[in-house]
């Protein structure tokens, strides 16, 4: 008898274990399949908000078929304390999965109307976007420089409207003082701040709202590039010629610099490691243009032959290996090209008329190279 119970007992277990196994997965595949939006919706989480709000709300407007088990993946995947007060665009099929991660990852995939101050190397513009409802896509509305008059009513209008997205767009390239600069002109923002150690800012989009700190972007922008920085250092090949993830912040800055072509970074990094393997100087344009304009601005003009000859802490045409800080704020590709960079024997380049660069590995071949860019040069001058 007793053995009879207990072999039941056993049954019933298992039974139970298959049973509870098999509800975790219809669980697994409802919360990461398609989901029934049929059409794009714009779901908005007021500040202050919890999940269990959210997921009712997602329940109500048909973007998940089930609040609850919404709420529980967002438990069991630690998402549940990490919402964000915002807008979210949530696409046609998108899963509870991805719901759940853009309403927790915050800055992306916004809806609505969004003012964009663009931190540029050249110039910087503010620019407003609405969302298209057939497009679902962000499109601009107007933009403006705010250094060259008053603001358009466009802006002005969108100013007034309590449910406006505001974003920094940060170049990769610029300059730290050219960061600090562009966030004195932004009337949304409180406070002053000291320009930060140049190098020392991850160019991103952040999102800010009506209020917020100067100070507190730019730690927010810091933080953010100690953290790529040190990955970026963690994941270098260890027998490049950087002693330090600073020496890595400054070369890496001036790769930026150097190319503003994606493709070509690691070839760029690959002749300045080649350089410091070879005891050579990187004899680089824009280390002496930073050291004539510490990164306050833009030079506006081609190096005279003297600026190339005179001595400055970043003239890598006079002084030896790197200079002593970063000429910019490189981005997380510049970073990567640095920490593994292409293996190649170039250690020249030139402009080659097209955007991008010819690449040589030895005088000869680069001496070439410079002529045809001369022939380039002279044809563009003449027309």
């Amino acid at each position: 008898m007793w053995r009879s119970i207990a072999s039941n007992a056993i049954t019933l277990l298992i039974v139970a274990v298959f049973l509870f196994g098999g509800v975790v997965l219809w669980g697994k595949s409802q919360y990461t399949n398609r989901g029934p939006l049929a059409e794009a919706i714009c779901v908005r989480v007021a500040p202050g908000s919890t999940m269990r709000k959210v997921s009712e709300n997602l329940e109500e407007t048909g973007a998940v078929s089930n609040g609850s088990l919404f709420r529980i993946g967002a438990d069991y995947t630690e998402k549940s304390g990490l919402l964000k007060a915002g807008a979210f665009l949530v696409q046609p099929g998108a899963s509870m999965s991805e719901i759940a991660d853009i309403v927790t990852r915050g800055g992306a995939s916004t809806c609505g109307t969004e003012v964009v101050y663009r931190v540029g190397v050249t110039r910087s513009v503010v620019q407003v976007r609405e969302m298209d409802a057939a497009s679902n896509r962000f499109v601009e509305v107007v933009s403006f420089n705010p250094s060259e008059g008053e603001a358009p009513a466009e802006f002005l209008d969108v100013r007034q409207q309590s449910d406006t997205r505001y974003r920094i767009a940060m170049a990769e390239g610029v300059t730290s003082w050219q960061v600090v600069d562009a966030l004195s002109k932004i009337d949304l923002l409180s406070g002053e701040v000291e320009v930060p150690a140049e190098g020392s800012l991850a160019p991103d989009s952040y999102e800010v709202r009506e209020g917020d700190s100067r100070a507190d972007v730019i730690k927010r922008m810091t933080d953010a590039q100690e953290v790529l920085l040190a990955a970026a250092w963690e994941a270098r090949d260890p027998s490049i010629p950087l002693k330090s993830p600073e020496e890595m912040l400054i070369l890496a800055s001036i790769v930026e610099k150097e190319t503003g072509i994606a493709e070509e970074r690691g070839q760029v990094a690959s002749v300045f490691t080649n350089r410091l393997n070879q005891g050579m100087r990187l004899q680089t344009d824009p280390t002496v243009i930073y050291g004539i304009t510490k990164g306050e601005g833009v030079l506006g003009r081609g190096l005279r032959q003297s600026e190339l000859r005179r001595e400055t802490p970043w003239n890598t045409y006079v002084i030896p290996g790197l200079p002593p800080t970063p000429i910019a704020n490189p981005g997380r590709a510049s970073l990567a090209a640095v920490a593994n960079p292409d293996t190649t024997n170039f250690i020249f380049f030139v402009a080659d008329g097209t955007g991008g660069h010819a690449f040589a590995a030895t005088l000869a071949e680069h001496n070439r190279n410079v002529a045809e860019w001369r022939k380039i040069e002279a044809q563009r001058s003449s027309q």
